[in-house]
């Protein structure tokens, strides 16, 4: 039993990793607010948005508190920890 909530944690991780790679890759590629793929983006941001909002406050607040980030290293931030997580389990 503990294998099997284990190992469903894990596949939790890795499709939130995919999720997170997905949608880094999609930002190089701005979509139009009437392309048929804009739905699906939508919603690959809502499962991405609470993992990355919480480090992207963090870095803001604390790290960058006189100047602005004008790269977005939180979802890097996540990937690592996501990983780190995954190896720990």
């Amino acid at each position: 039993m503990r294998f099997l909530v284990l190992k469903a944690v894990d596949t939790v991780l890795a499709i939130l990793q995919w999720a997170i790679f997905l949608r880094v890759i999609l930002s190089w590629f701005p979509l139009d607010r009437y392309s048929k793929y804009y739905r699906y983006v939508e919603i690959l941001y809502q499962i991405t948005e609470p993992v990355l909002s919480p480090i992207r406050n963090f870095l803001n607040r604390y790290l960058y508190k006189y100047g602005h980030m004008y790269l977005d290293f939180s979802p890097l931030i996540a990937f690592l920890a996501i990983n780190i997580l995954r190896s720990l389990l």
